[in-house]
């Protein structure tokens, strides 16, 4: 490292959280450094030809609603530096059984008249919600403190609070109950656990804030974006930089951590008080992922012809069938009928596969460390609503819960979003501190998806930490 004495702020990780941090200590003119271990920045926005040459898979993270509307993301120029969202018409589709298929759409209007008797029902819970989406994705995201606009988060906590099936007891038909199931089952909680409510309320109200984008060229374009504005503001970046112990650093330094808390152990432990490591290792990583990626020959081919106008299809029918697939990866069962996430790329960016050829991408829950091998479970699923599918797949890659942590220490076990965001880690993440992005050593922090307010390309965890550090300094 040249000049390591002129570095105030050292960045270990370049997920989208590094670089956010990274960022913001830089715009307050402190010299920042991030280092990453693999030979190619950006964590969970990466992408690489996974199946065959042309065909440029999101190796994670695919479809950034939350990247879009980042309280923090959205104050940069990132269009400056590359950076082009692509909207879909549609942002979720959510397929059932006999053609017939339900859509979150950005207009509440068209989602609720697909919803029968549940129409008013839908438009009174989420419409409240819409009014000042900027305040509310602010007091959303960040750690518990005192909102802007308190009468709203409390509104937001009434019903986040609870259980995904104790929201759906609100409706009445299946449409509505599946489309909220859909959205809630990001959660990767149980949808009888608490409080997996919370995620379907958010991703709910998303869709009708905006339609669900990718980046065009892929998730890395994210990446690259950050990385320029980051260098622009005279930031310095080292690839390939495994970090073993802290005493590679200057002590003037503020070390901050875009990485999980076994590696902030592994790395920081010598200089961190045993009962606040102990801790740490307590921290619960939830379950993991098994994701699939497909080179296809057209794209997928849905019954309901509508699915195609969507960046993302939630597979797994009604209600009650997605609670049994999530139930079972969280008590260490394999789900025979998985909930899928299905992310649809290629259908609105061409510079993902061959002219006339498509991508395809999906993923399901399974138990952390779990070496299942989940093809032909999610194979069949995305048939069950898309007949012939099978028939499209030129090439199939596998990332098991293994590969996935082989490729990000981060994901451990597989867990991809930085830890199960139950009530006992919703805010206390990685452990309950008034600060939780701080340590007991003072020149130690954390930025990762193990803080608030947790998984998602949004950034907001880097920018909480930075702006822990700048106080620090003050």
């Amino acid at each position: 490292m040249n000049n390591k004495d002129s570095y105030d702020a050292v960045i270990i990780g370049s997920g989208p959280n590094g670089l956010a941090a990274a960022i913001k200590l830089a715009q307050e003119n402190l010299s920042v450094l991030v280092i990453e271990a693999s030979d190619s920045i950006g964590g969970g926005t990466r992408n690489a030809e996974l199946t065959l040459p042309g065909f440029n898979h999101d190796v994670c993270s695919a479809v950034h609603p939350m990247g879009y509307l980042s309280p923090y993301f959205s104050q940069l120029p990132l269009s400056e530096h590359g950076l082009e969202w692509i909207h879909p018409p549609i942002s979720v589709a959510h397929p059932l059984d006999n053609k017939d298929a339900v859509f979150l759409e950005k207009s509440i209007e068209k989602t609720a008249e697909q919803l029968g008797s549940d129409a008013k029902k839908w438009q009174r819970l989420i419409s409240p919600f819409l009014k000042n989406p900027k305040t509310l994705m602010t007091d959303l995201m960040g750690p518990l403190s005192i909102p802007t606009d308190p009468f709203t988060m409390a509104r937001f906590g009434f019903y986040g609070i609870r259980s995904a099936k104790g929201m759906a007891k609100l409706f009445k038909d299946d449409k509505a109950r599946a489309l909220f199931a859909g959205c809630a089952a990001h959660s990767i909680l149980p949808l009888a656990k608490m409080p997996s409510a919370a995620i379907g309320l958010i991703f709910s109200i998303t869709g009708h804030l905006v339609e669900w984008p990718v980046a065009k060229g892929g998730s890395s374009a994210i990446t690259n974006a950050l990385a320029s504005y980051f260098k622009s503001l005279g930031g310095t970046i080292e690839t390939n930089r495994p970090i073993k112990s802290l005493a590679e650093f200057p002590e003037k330094s503020k070390i901050i951590f875009d990485t999980s808390p076994n590696q902030l152990i592994e790395v920081a432990g010598n200089n961190l008080p045993a009962n606040y490591l102990n801790r740490l290792s307590k921290f619960r990583y939830g379950p993991a992922t098994f994701k699939m990626d497909w080179a296809l020959s057209e794209k997928i081919p849905w019954a309901n012809e509508r699915c195609k106008l969507a960046s993302t299809v939630h597979i797994g029918g009604k209600f009650e069938e997605i609670e049994i697939s999530e139930a079972a990866s969280s008590n260490g069962k394999i789900p025979e009928k998985p909930y899928l996430i299905v992310c649809q790329q290629s259908n609105f960016d061409d510079t993902r596969a061959p002219a006339g050829k498509h991508t395809g991408y999906a993923y399901c829950h399974v138990p952390n460390g779990c070496d299942v091998d989940m093809t032909n479970r999610i194979e069949n699923q995305i048939a069950r609503f898309a007949p012939g599918f099978k028939d499209t797949i030129l090439k199939r890659h596998k990332f098991t819960p293994v590969n996935f942590e082989n490729y990000n220490s981060n994901y451990v076990g597989g867990a991809i979003t930085g830890g199960s965001s139950d009530l006992g880690q919703l805010f206390t993440r990685p452990v309950f501190r008034l600060n939780p992005y701080t340590t007991p050593n003072p020149r130690i922090f954390i930025c990762s998806a193990s803080t608030p307010p947790g998984g998602g390309v949004h950034g907001m965890c880097g920018y909480y930490a930075a702006k822990a550090v700048l106080k620090n300094l003050s």
